[in-house]
């Protein structure tokens, strides 16, 4: 089925959903569903889709690598809370760090973390500055937003590296490729940086909260938040929350693990780009398979870890019981995770690429098409969440109109990514919100829509400066 609005309905049962019952959870289950029993035009059938694309979803192998280092990585972190190593670590930033401004600019000072997928350094550093947070007495909201820009601005920004330079440049290669252009890919990524207008302004914004803070208190939303958090697992929740308010502080059982990931997983990606061909340790970085990194570096941490918690005297049953519970934590995540990927391909399947294509078919002038590019790009990236979802679907249709319509490559490629970018911030269905949202324990929705603002404001300067930039490049 292609050439349909229908392919939309999916998306747009979801938005509405999470909107009007301020939970995700429901509306991706009847969008998933719904999806599928247009696809097959069958009840029984519909249902019998809409599982066999959640089984496609566990059976894709970068998934389960995905599910795994979330799963892992929360039992690792509630091995550290049981040890001492959070509260420990807590007590002793918490002796330096006096106020709002000094917690979000630890924040910040953690940017050298984001070196490869932007879950891994909110799961590094949420714990902690959501404990600080706490005892502060900082917004959540606030905490978690200056977490994602300073994850989702920077990593779309770094030239080399990361993961996803090597995505973002093969993007620009598969587009580029038939056209005499007589730059490389890599060159014309270099140059859509500077043209990643939305990654830039939040940026900007996010930095101008931190550091240009007039002190006002957001006392409505953190009264919201603290009601929401005081009711959340009312009773199976508070035994545990005793537990971890009694351990010991010791920050060195936090210190000892995140340097040994840290180390690991810098070293596992050289390791795994050299062995694909890498000559240097930014071409190595950019070519390894972060994701499967990141699970070998967090399993082999846990290993560790757990030989080290023994030694200095942890209980067995204790660290097993809370790497369990840190675990069955991401599961939320997890479990959303897995019905927006399906949700994904259910869309594709009604020929959501197609209809998007066919609906872009029309002729834009020069001067429009950059700012038309990063708009409806940004519209789909909301809808599905994923940036690299978006930048699939919108490369080599901007870099098409480009050639067509005779404006800028570059800056076209630069608008296609600014897309990208305000998808994966703003959506709640992108994966940066859920883990941030379950790591800080925030509601979803709400957390999405006080992100939305900031976003908006950003998405709206962008397309300012897209259609200025169009008459000068």
């Amino acid at each position: 089925m292609e050439h349909t609005w229908l392919s939309l309905l999916p998306f747009i049962i979801v938005i509405a959903m999470s909107i009007w019952l301020k939970n995700i959870l429901p509306g991706l289950v009847v969008g998933l569903v719904v999806g599928s029993l247009i696809f097959t035009s069958d009840l029984l059938d519909g249902t019998i889709q809409s599982v066999s694309y959640m089984v496609t979803t566990l059976s894709d192998e970068t998934n389960i690598k995905i599910i795994g280092f979330l799963y892992l990585f929360g039992g690792l972190v509630g091995m550290m809370n049981i040890s001492g190593g959070i509260k420990g670590f807590s007590e002793w930033v918490g002796t330096k760090i006096k106020n709002e401004r000094g917690l979000l600019g630890l924040i910040w000072l953690t940017l050298p973390f984001t070196f490869m997928m932007p879950m891994f350094r909110i799961m590094m550093i949420g714990p902690v500055v959501k404990s600080l947070a706490k005892k502060m007495n900082v917004s959540k909201q606030k905490v978690g937003l200056t977490m994602d820009i300073s994850t989702e601005s920077v990593i779309v920004l770094l030239p080399v590296a990361t993961a996803f330079v090597g995505f973002m440049v093969s993007l620009v290669e598969g587009s580029i490729r038939d056209l005499d252009f007589g730059m490389s890919p890599y060159e014309v990524f270099l140059l859509s940086i500077l043209f990643n207008f939305f990654a830039i302004t939040t940026l900007i914004i996010g930095l101008i909260q931190t550091f240009w803070n007039r002190g006002k208190k957001d006392s409505s939303v953190k009264g919201v938040q603290e009601q929401l958090e005081e009711e959340e697992h009312e009773f199976h929740r508070i035994g545990i929350k005793k537990e971890l308010s009694m351990v010991k502080a010791q920050p060195w059982n936090l210190i000892v693990p995140v340097f040994l990931l840290l180390g690991l997983s810098l070293f596992l990606l050289w390791q795994d780009g050299r062995s694909k061909g890498a000559k240097t340790v930014f071409d190595a970085f950019s070519i390894a398979d972060a994701t499967f990194v990141m699970l070998l570096a967090v399993f082999i941490t846990l290993i560790l870890s757990f030989i080290f918690y023994i030694i200095r005297r942890q209980h067995l049953s204790e660290l097993l019981y809370h790497f369990y519970d840190g675990g069955n934590q991401m599961m939320e995540a997890i479990s959303l995770l897995v019905l927006i990927w399906s949700l994904t391909l259910s869309a594709e399947d009604l020929g959501f690429s197609t209809f998007i294509s066919s609906t872009l078919g029309a002729f834009l002038p020069a001067w429009l098409t950059p700012a038309t590019i990063f708009l409806l790009g940004s519209v789909v990236g909301y809808f599905i969440g994923s940036s690299w979802g978006t930048w699939g679907l919108f490369m080599p249709l901007g870099v098409s109109l480009a050639v067509s319509t005779g404006a800028s490559i570059p800056l076209t490629v630069g608008a296609v990514f600014a897309s990208g970018a305000f998808g994966a911030l703003a959506s709640p269905l992108g994966d940066t919100t859920i883990t941030t949202a379950s790591i800080m324990d925030l509601p979803i929705v709400e957390y999405a829509r006080y992100k939305l603002k900031v976003s908006v404001i950003g998405g709206v300067i962008s397309i300012v400066f897209y259609l200025a930039a169009a008459f000068f490049i």
